[in-house]
Order: C-alpha cells, then structure tokens, then sequence
C-alpha cells in the first residue's frame, strides 16, 4: 500500500519587499485555491522591508496563516532559496506578490508534476492590468516567447520564476537559484538551463494560471528591460563558466514577429504603441547588457550543475 503524503505536501513561496497592497491580494488568491488547505503550506520571505512594511507582512502572514521569514535585501533569487530552505513541502511552487494564482492554480501543478517524477513545472502568465499598454506589452512580450520556445508542452524551455514549481529534493540538490543574479533578472532563465542541462524536464501547463499586476509606466518600463539586459549578461556569463556554447542570437523575422505580436495585443487603439515598446523593449536590453558587461564579474558566479529574449 501507498505511504501516506506529509501533511505539507506543497510549499509556496512568496518573496516581497514593500508591497503588502498586492501581496494582500495574493494570499486571498491563495486561500482560494482549490487544492485542500491542509496539503499546502505559504511561506513570505521579505527581502529587507523597511520596519513598517515588515510589520505589515508579518501580520498578513498571521491572518493567512502563512510563515513568515526575514533577510537583509538581498535580490529575490536568495529569498527563494530561503523560503526553499525552510520549507516542509515534498513540492516547490513559486510566485510573487504582484500575482494572484486563479483557483486551481495548485491542482493543475501538483498534479503535473506527480504525472511526470522529477520534471518542474509553470504555466501561463495572463495580464491583470489590460488597460496598462505597458503591463499588456511586457505580458505580451512573456507570452510570445512562451508561444516561439515551448511549443512543445512536455519539453519547455523557458518559464517564469513567478509561475513554477518544483519537487524540493531535486530542487535543492542543484543548488536553487544562482543568488549572484540579485537583480531580479535572468536567474530564473539560468534556473531553466540547468534544470535541463542536468537531464530534467520542464513541463508547461496551461490549466496553471497566474494573473500578474505589475506596477508599471513608462520609467519603469524602460528600467524593467535595462534590467533585464543586465541578467541577460549574467546568465551568459555564468554559461561560460559552465562550460556551455554561447547563447544564440535570433534571426531577422524573431524580432519582426515580436514587434507583429505587440502591437496585435496591445489595448484598443494603440496597436501603435505596443509596437514601439516592443523595440524600447529590445533596446533597453540591448543596453542593459552593455552596461553590464563593463561591470567586473561577480565571484563564484557560476551555480553548481547549470537565447531566450528576455521578459
């Protein structure tokens, strides 16, 4: 006879810093969810709050009944590893406190990852903000790189850190996210890489859906992306010392279809518009990763074993 699950079968973790707003929202989303309460269990780590914020997570935990944990600023990368650290779950399963996972979120991961032993899993991202261009254009740039890189479901390549999950075991024993990418950029890129390098499978599910609601304008459009080419070249970087060939550049026509695709999803009207972010986008990266590559690397760069636009 089958031994029985733990209690904690499933750990959530949630890295927040200063945005008890939407991180209150998250955790109603969480109690919504349709797999049972007690087979789950939600862990915050605030990555270096100011004392007034963190009294506030701290009290959001305790009426969600969530734990609480705490580090000095650190980037989310080490703050998901902190929270996978503690946690009591046979499952990891990530988001962030700007999304709200719909109610069979859970469900639909779990049950994919017992389906398939030792792969992870994610699904899609939907845009909680549609009036937002700029939110309806960075989520549009998300799912057409979904769309261009894991058309084959059982075989993904690329999924967002705040929509995945993994079984801890295999999660700890390769060492988590690479915590010297801090700037909330490209760890969960390099994440995938070494998950698959090291002969694992990623698994996209569609039934697991997150809303996100990014706080987003023009300013912090272009910071987002410059960002993003700053990851960009850290998860380069650590490929090379892995030992691994060097990303691939995109042809012609990947560009064009993306600038096709923004501009179809962009709010009524201003088709115009998400066309033009959709090259801001790729200029801010383009940027972002020159900038970086005048930086010094960072020691122990590479995580122990590991060309997606980035989102």
């Amino acid at each position: 006879m089958a031994s029985a699950r733990p209690l904690l079968w499933v750990s959530v973790i949630i890295p927040t810093r200063e945005r008890t707003a939407p991180l209150a929202e998250c955790l109603r989303a969480l109690a919504a969810q349709t797999y049972p309460r007690a087979g789950f269990e939600i862990l915050i780590v605030d990555d270096g709050s100011d004392a007034a914020d963190a009294a506030a997570i701290e009290a959001l935990a305790a009426e969600w009944g969530a734990r609480s944990l705490r580090q000095p600023p650190s980037g989310p990368a080490e703050a998901r590893n902190l929270g996978a650290g503690q946690a009591q779950g046979v499952y990891l399963a990530f988001t962030d406190d700007d999304c709200c996972p719909a109610p069979g979120w859970l469900a639909a991961l779990v049950a994919a990852l017992e389906a398939h032993p030792g792969a992870a899993a994610g699904g899609p991202i939907m845009n909680a903000l549609p009036h937002n261009p700029y939110a309806a254009a960075s989520q549009a740039l998300v799912t057409y790189i979904y769309s261009y890189y894991n058309r084959d479901p059982q075989h993904a390549v690329f999924l967002t850190s705040n929509n995945l999950a993994f079984p801890a075991e295999v999660f700890n024993a390769l060492g988590g996210f690479d915590c010297t990418l801090h700037l909330a950029a490209g760890e969960d890129r390099d994440l995938c890489d070494r998950w698959t390098l090291n002969q694992h499978r990623l698994i996209y599910v569609p039934a697991a859906v997150v809303a996100h609601a990014p706080a987003v304008n023009a300013r912090r459009f272009w910071e987002q992306h410059f960002r993003y080419g700053r990851g960009a070249h850290g998860y380069h970087r650590a490929r090379r010392a892995r030992g691994q060939p060097p990303v691939p550049v995109e042809p012609p026509r990947f560009y064009l279809n993306l600038v096709r695709y923004l501009a179809g999803h962009a709010p009524r009207g201003r088709g115009w518009l998400g066309a033009l972010l959709a090259v801001v986008s790729q200029a801010a990266n383009f940027l972002g990763y020159l900038h970086q590559r005048r930086l010094p690397a960072a020691p122990g760069l590479a995580a122990p074993v590991a060309e997606l636009s980035e989102t």
